[in-house]
């Protein structure tokens, strides 16, 4: 597996799509951790379908993380906590950005905890730029021709435009 002095987490999520705000969490645990594994989430439970195939966002992290030599990009389809266990992570790294998203990621830490207690959850608090940036902003951004080239990369940006139909 990995040997025991490594650190090693895993930043989940839907991705749908990465966000710059994304790849700022992502770049910051990577220079914290030995290794970081980017899990997506196949098909999120507390979302209805995903805009991007699970192919589709994890090439966009590739892409978009490929100079971090560190990170690697996988689709899991399981409970967070066994992802992390079969990944060899005893980190879970998230973002945080306003008070809702600490309500809810207290609960799955709790949760997390209780699944498996050696697997740490440890929050990194987005930087101002994007505190206010999410996946459903974007895309409803997106939806009516908003200019997002400042919130995702630029390939993102392209895929939006064109699965959206929009120029």
């Amino acid at each position: 597996m990995n040997d025991t002095t490594e650190k090693v987490a895993v930043c989940p999520g839907s991705y749908d799509p990465v966000t710059n705000g994304h790849l700022d969490i992502i770049t910051r645990a990577s220079r914290t951790f030995d290794r970081v594994v980017v899990g997506v989430v196949n098909q999120p439970i507390r979302k209805k379908k995903t805009l991007f195939t699970a192919d589709e966002r994890i090439a966009f992290i590739e892409n978009a993380t490929a100079e971090l030599g560190n990170v690697e990009v996988r689709a899991f389809y399981t409970l967070l906590v066994e992802f992390a266990r079969d990944m060899g992570a005893n980190a879970i790294v998230k973002g945080l950005r306003a008070i809702s998203d600490f309500e809810y990621e207290n609960e799955m830490a709790q949760l997390n905890y209780k699944l498996d207690p050696g697997v740490e959850s440890i929050y990194v608090f987005a930087r101002p730029e994007y505190s206010f940036l999410s996946s459903t902003g974007v895309k409803e951004m997106a939806t009516f021709n908003g200019d997002i080239g400042d919130l995702v990369p630029a390939e993102v940006a392209a895929a939006l435009a064109d699965r959206l139909g929009r120029s």
